[in-house]
């Protein structure tokens, strides 16, 4: 039995990911104690008063919600026999997220190291966040000390008489996720839970070997690149960068003196993000902006279509890289890199990465649940799939679920441990 997992089996669970260019809400039912799912519900849609990841219409975003969230209930009826969703959990772009690590040390005083010392020394570094304009999103732990020893993996079971814990912490802006909120509260949902989107996508496409050896996962959406960092089945880094297949499709515009329409259309049928020989040869049918003649319809050899987007990838990847390395992460977690992302789609997306970031890359596969439609289970799915691998494996992590469980023992043996860790 999954003892972290706060679910009963048969119960309803459902994700929300609000995008720059699509809402897709999940709805699975609990299948057994282990907090394996079954998807019962589906809807998604494009989005509206959504732009680089950031409200800009609270209107249109919470109408936009609603009907998504009906077209799931409506597919998901049988099993919530009637009752309207309530509770859900909701992913956070990470152009409103902070990333950053916390040392914390708790007094063990010569007993075995348990599960319930990490979740006092997780809950004490919570208390450290006194930041009012910024919310707690994630506390991980990422590594162990034990009497000033490094490099001890799990300590649960050794005996000592200081526990250290280096904890990755991740919180949110706090105007952003309101705004958020708000639009899911006036559809009448209640978050339960939040989750950093390219956590959630790294969670639904790596295997298990490239979540422990290192990888970083890309998730190139709409509005936003987002990228994450794993090692040792561990959270290490997440952050983003307000570009996205938004952008590229407004270049093609702008460059072909197209509509936006039209640009997305031709970025689809003879988009690529890396030159052939034989574009200069191809020619794509591009409509002039503000004409509406047939005839007037202009020739453009591919090569330009192609050097347009390529200008624009290079430029994403190479905003990626910089965070990377700023992070001092772009080196220490190995050269595995993931693609996901509906922009990722994209003819040759990859090898331009590997190109750019020096890595050895390869495009991700959400792995799926049971009950979930193939037209859903792709890369633009990512996200939405990994809220629900995040509720099944990883809701310990949540900070409300840390700060519950983290007292220890009777009354006095909590006194005491107060007593060490504060005078």
């Amino acid at each position: 039995m999954n003892e972290s997992f706060p679910y009963k089996p048969g119960s309803v669970v459902a994700a929300l990911d609000v995008g720059s260019s699509k809402i897709a809400c999940f709805i699975a039912r609990i299948s057994n104690e282990e907090g394996d799912m079954e998807v019962v519900g589906v809807g998604h849609q494009s989005s509206k008063g959504i732009k680089n990841g950031s409200v800009i219409d609270l209107n249109k975003a919470e109408d936009a919600i609603r009907q998504t969230v009906h077209a799931a209930e409506s597919m998901a009826a049988k099993t919530m026999k009637g009752y309207p969703l309530r509770d859900i959990i909701l992913s956070v772009p990470s152009v409103h997220t902070h990333s950053h690590a916390v040392d914390v040390d708790v007094q063990i005083l010569g007993q075995e190291v348990t599960d319930n010392d990490i979740k006092r020394a997780l809950a004490k570094a919570q208390t450290q966040i006194n930041d009012s304009e910024r919310e707690l999103i994630h506390t991980i732990p990422v590594g162990y000390t034990l009497d000033n020893k490094p490099g001890i993996q799990d300590p649960k079971g050794m005996v000592g008489q200081q526990l250290g814990v280096e904890i990755h912490m991740v919180d949110g802006e706090l105007g952003a996720l309101k705004n958020l909120a708000t639009c899911a509260e006036r559809s009448h949902l209640d978050i339960s839970g939040l989750c950093c989107a390219p956590y959630a996508a790294g969670l639904s496409n790596l295997v298990e070997d490239e979540m422990e050896l290192g990888c970083t996962i890309i998730d190139m959406g709409g509005g936003t690149t987002s990228f994450a960092v794993f090692q040792q089945n561990r959270l290490l880094y997440a952050g983003a960068i307000p570009v996205g297949g938004q952008n590229v499709t407004s270049d093609i515009a702008q460059g072909l003196a197209t509509p936006l329409i039209e640009a997305e259309r031709i970025k689809t049928l003879y988009g690529s993000a890396i030159a052939a020989s034989r574009d200069e040869h191809e020619f794509v049918d591009v409509p002039p902006l503000g004409e509406s003649d047939n005839n007037q319809i202009n020739h453009v050899p591919r090569s330009l279509l192609v050097n347009i987007i390529q200008a624009r990838l290079e430029e994403t990847f190479e905003m990626v890289a910089q965070n990377l390395k700023d992070s001092g992460l772009a080196e220490s977690v190995g050269r595995r890199l993931v693609l996901t992302g509906g922009a990722s789609l994209l003819p040759g997306t990859a090898d331009l990465a590997q190109r750019i970031l020096n890595k050895q890359v390869r495009l991700g596969q959400p792995i799926s649940f049971p009950g979930l439609p193939d037209a859903t289970s792709g890369p633009a799915f990512s996200v939405a799939t990994g809220l629900l691998h995040y509720i099944s494996k990883r809701s310990h992590e949540m900070p409300t679920e840390i700060a519950m469980h983290a007292e220890r023992g009777s009354l006095w043996t909590r006194v005491r441990h107060w007593i060490k860790e504060n005078w």
